[in-house]
């Protein structure tokens, strides 16, 4: 006869060498949730964007989508190993976003520019935030928070440059 093994009565206990703090949890989860509303504007802006250099900033926008996507992932999966449950459940991440709502319809690609590098530079203002407190508990996940600023700073003046004229105009969205 063959005995059937109950794997839930089997304990298993995790001794890990360093374990996240409630305030370090809350700095990932308000970065996972930035960067998946991130996400989300960015494919609503893809499937809505309208005017001049349209195909460009198409094409552009799936780049702005597929970091952010890129970037949760690795934050969320970060949050695992510190052994935070992250959260990125559509009503969590419209409650919890920082970022400015993305307007329904078409928008024209002027304005779809300001818009994208707002959320970007939202994002990259969120990970500011949290940088030095996240680094004095974890360089390690300071150090993702580096990498992830570095590409969303990058993307932002790259967006940005659409809609500036050289030598008389100002990135839109920076405080001066």
């Amino acid at each position: 006869m063959t005995e059937t093994i109950d794997r839930h009565q089997t304990t298993h206990s995790a001794h890990p060498a360093f374990r996240a703090s409630e305030q370090l949890a809350a700095h990932l989860q308000q970065v996972l949730v930035d960067l998946t509303d991130l996400h989300i504007q960015g494919k609503q802006a893809h499937w809505n964007v309208v005017g001049k250099n349209f195909r460009d900033l198409h094409l552009q926008l799936d780049e702005v989508v597929d970091d952010a996507r890129t970037f949760s992932d690795t934050i969320a999966e970060r949050m695992r190993a510190l052994y935070i449950t992250p959260d990125a459940r559509a009503a969590t991440v419209a409650h919890g976003s920082s970022l400015p709502a993305f307007p329904a319809g078409e928008v024209d690609t002027a304005q779809t520019v300001d818009l994208v590098v707002g959320a970007l530079y939202g994002v990259a203002a969120t990970a500011r935030r949290v940088h030095d407190e996240v680094d004095a508990e974890d360089p390690t996940s300071a150090d993702i928070l580096h990498s992830i600023l570095e590409r969303i700073e990058q993307l932002a003046w790259m967006v940005d440059a659409e809609n500036r004229t050289a030598n008389r105009s100002v990135p839109a969205n920076v405080p001066v």
